[in-house]
């Protein structure tokens, strides 16, 4: 079997497979990917088998169909965590022009994964967790910069795992302080976004291996995602 950078869920979802069933191979997947199939149980590496086989035989010269940079699962994984965070307190609750730093820290990583749309495969995700400690740095300017809330980051992930078997990690793994939320008023936040949005850019252009050649040069300030 030939060895591919990336699931094949799109497919499995072209020949019939139920949505159900897709997900569970896309996150079983990503798993395999990262971590082996020697953890898995048997009848999730049967079912690995079973949708491998069902897959159409890739050519030696072929590739799988190219999957959207939105249906990867780093990117799901950080707009997953951005959409938990916009839907609850304390962002629900921000006073008139207030921004939380880490909602405006997932926009402009999502942006640039947008513009940019790198393959996402294991290489690029490896890459990819030099940007937790980045995040880090950059909340704790912002908490310096304005107030500072509560968010319990964990809730979020601990709610999908009760419902989803997923190989997601928590967002801040590596923090001192878990459960820190600066908030910015508005002037301060538009300054941290620019700021952001900079590093944010050429960190990704610059260390993803996917991206190594591309001639993209760096998006404009006008630039958004269709």
């Amino acid at each position: 079997m030939l060895k591919v950078d990336e699931s094949r869920a799109e497919e499995l979802k072209a020949i019939g497979w139920s949505p159900e069933d897709v997900r569970r191979y896309e996150e079983l997947w990503e798993y395999r990917q990262r971590w082996g199939a020697i953890n898995l149980e048997r009848d999730e590496r049967v079912f690995l088998r079973k949708a491998d086989a069902a897959l159409p035989k890739l050519q030696a010269h072929g590739k799988a169909a190219k999957k959207a940079t939105r249906d990867k699962s780093h990117y799901r994984w950080l707009a997953f965590y951005l959409d938990a965070i916009k839907a609850g307190p304390p962002e629900t609750e921000l006073g008139e022009g207030e921004k939380g730093a880490w909602p405006i820290l997932l926009e402009e990583e999502l942006r640039a994964l947008d513009y940019y749309e790198p393959v996402l495969g294991l290489p690029d995700t490896l890459k990819a967790k030099a940007l937790i400690p980045l995040r880090e740095q950059w909340a704790e300017q912002a908490a310096a910069l304005g107030r500072s809330l509560t968010f319990d980051f964990q809730a979020p992930l601990e709610a999908l795992k009760a419902t989803t078997k997923t190989s997601w990690k928590p967002l801040r793994a590596e923090a001192s302080d878990p459960s820190s939320y600066p908030v910015l008023a508005s002037d301060a936040a538009q300054a941290f976004r620019s700021q952001v949005r900079q590093a944010i850019t050429s960190q990704i252009r610059s260390s993803f291996p996917s991206l190594q050649d591309t001639e993209k040069p760096e998006p404009g300030d006008d630039w958004q995602p269709r």
